[in-house]
């Protein structure tokens, strides 16, 4: 069987959309379908349409939402390179980009002038997300020359705004209640840790108690996945992500390193001085070292960033002001906390850029019919 399908690049991942209507209702046969459609059970996913990397193995469902206010709803899955599952529990910020330009271009949101809102809920964790793609002249654009840290490639412009991120999956932007505290990871000594819950779960490592910068390459990166593993799996149940009993996974919470900005040079082969940014970054998506920054991680450590005693607080020399700028491998990205109100922001935006690749048929071995029951 065939199913069709849109290949679209959001800021630094590719994910292929789906239209509701196309794919299985029933959460159990949409996931046999797009293991087998990207190859999941092969860990170079090559009898398939997978990347074979956290950041180009990604999928959403999208479709009409029923929500008052809400444009779509997309359903986020992160497909699993060699592990034949998919995970069904986060966001993607960089996804939601290309959807919010897929639903103008499928006409799904209609064309409002130079810029036109699209307004978005993450069914997997209820998150809600505006859109502003750039519609100049009132028509859509398929190129744009909006670029962003990790590719030298333009696409159309797209500010993302995440409103009311905190709280989320876990109840509140702090789950633990403490801006920071001493994490024992293992048999080593404790490192001291923020876990925030903004865009997504996450548990932030003061790099420096690690014997750590949060500048460190993506190899050296790569040799710290096992530790940092075990740090997210540490901070899972504490911050209420794991039932008594139940095996931790390795989506949330997402796990990474900050420190203060040194001098260092992007994958791109750009220097970048200490003085161009606020703080270092380093993360993990899934069990990789991401390349640049996962946009819902972007927004927990810009959230941090407004706390007295966080880590990242720490790491710049106090509570940020409304931008932070965040050192990523790829480069600085700059996230901007709006609508502050007792410590909390209530809007969250980052500058994207999205392009749609290529509307498919995608040819899917030993799967009956899509339409849902």
């Amino acid at each position: 069987m065939h199913i069709p399908a849109t290949l679209v690049r959001g800021g630094t991942s590719k994910c292929w959309l789906f239209n509701q209507v196309e794919v299985p209702a029933d959460r159990g046969d949409l996931e046999r379908l797009l293991v087998a459609a990207y190859g999941a059970t092969d860990p170079v996913e090559l009898d398939g349409v997978g990347g074979a990397t956290p950041t180009t193995s990604k999928a959403a469902v999208v479709g009409a939402s029923p929500e008052p206010g809400v444009d779509v709803d997309y359903l986020f899955a992160q497909v699993g390179i060699g592990t034949g599952s998919v995970e069904w529990t986060s966001n993607c910020g960089n996804c939601a980009t290309g959807v919010a330009l897929y639903a103008v271009t499928k006409g799904m949101v209609p064309v409002t002038g130079d810029l036109t809102r699209v307004v978005m809920r993450n069914t997997n964790t209820g998150a809600v997300l505006e859109g502003i793609v750039d519609t100049r002249g009132g028509v859509v654009h398929h190129f744009g020359r909006q670029t962003v840290p990790g590719t030298r490639a333009g696409g159309v412009a797209v500010g993302l705004t995440f409103r009311d991120p905190a709280g989320g999956t876990t109840g509140s932007l702090l789950p633990t209640g403490q801006a920071a505290q001493e994490l024992r990871v293992g048999l080593a000594e404790p490192v001291r840790v923020s876990m925030v819950t903004a865009g997504a779960p996450v548990v932030l490592v003061d790099a420096a108690s690690a014997g750590r910068t949060g500048a460190e390459s993506l190899e050296r990166m790569n040799a710290d996945v096992p530790w940092l593993r075990t740090v997210r799996h540490t901070a899972a149940p504490l911050m209420g992500l794991l039932e008594p009993g139940e095996e931790p996974g390795d989506a949330v919470p997402k796990a990474g390193l900050v420190g203060p900005p040194v001098p260092y040079t992007t994958t791109l082969g750009e220097p970048i001085g200490a003085e161009d940014y606020d703080v270092s970054v380093r993360m993990l998506s899934m069990n990789a070292p991401h390349p640049a920054i996962g946009l819902t991680s972007a927004v927990a450590v810009a959230a941090a960033g407004l706390l007295k005693g966080s880590v990242v607080s720490r790491a710049t020399g106090g509570p940020a002001d409304e931008w932070l700028r965040l050192g990523t491998p790829a480069g600085v990205v700059a996230v901007r906390c709006t609508d502050v109100r007792n410590g909390l922001p209530h809007r969250v935006t980052v500058q994207r850029a999205a392009r749609l690749l290529a509307d498919a048929r995608i040819y899917v071995p030993g799967a009956g019919s899509p339409q849902a029951a």
